[in-house]
């Protein structure tokens, strides 16, 4: 069963363009290969962050609003955890 989230997660700011887009699309195919949809991408762009994360004051701000079954949430936690890239994100219930 689907449910509706929202994703957000922040990209280190070192990080190129070209590079961004692809960490966007690895994320967004989790989402696409495991029965669920992303049904809004807001691409914030690079931002001062509220504190320092590894030295970095700056970050690459991602929002996703995400239909997304369990197994696709799940999955999605993983491989976000496993990316150097990514500072920090959260996945919230709408």
């Amino acid at each position: 069963m689907k449910k509706q989230y929202e994703v957000m997660y922040i990209i280190r700011p070192n990080v190129e363009g070209e590079v961004i887009k692809q960490i966007i699309d690895r994320f967004n195919n989790v989402f696409t290969s495991h029965d669920s949809n992303v049904v809004e991408l807001k691409q914030i762009g690079l931002k001062d962050l509220a504190y320092e994360i590894d030295h970095n004051k700056k970050g690459y701000y991602v929002w996703l609003s995400v239909e997304a079954t369990n197994e696709a949430i799940d999955e999605f936690n993983r491989v976000v955890r496993i990316n150097e890239q990514v500072m920090r994100f959260i996945v919230v219930k709408a």
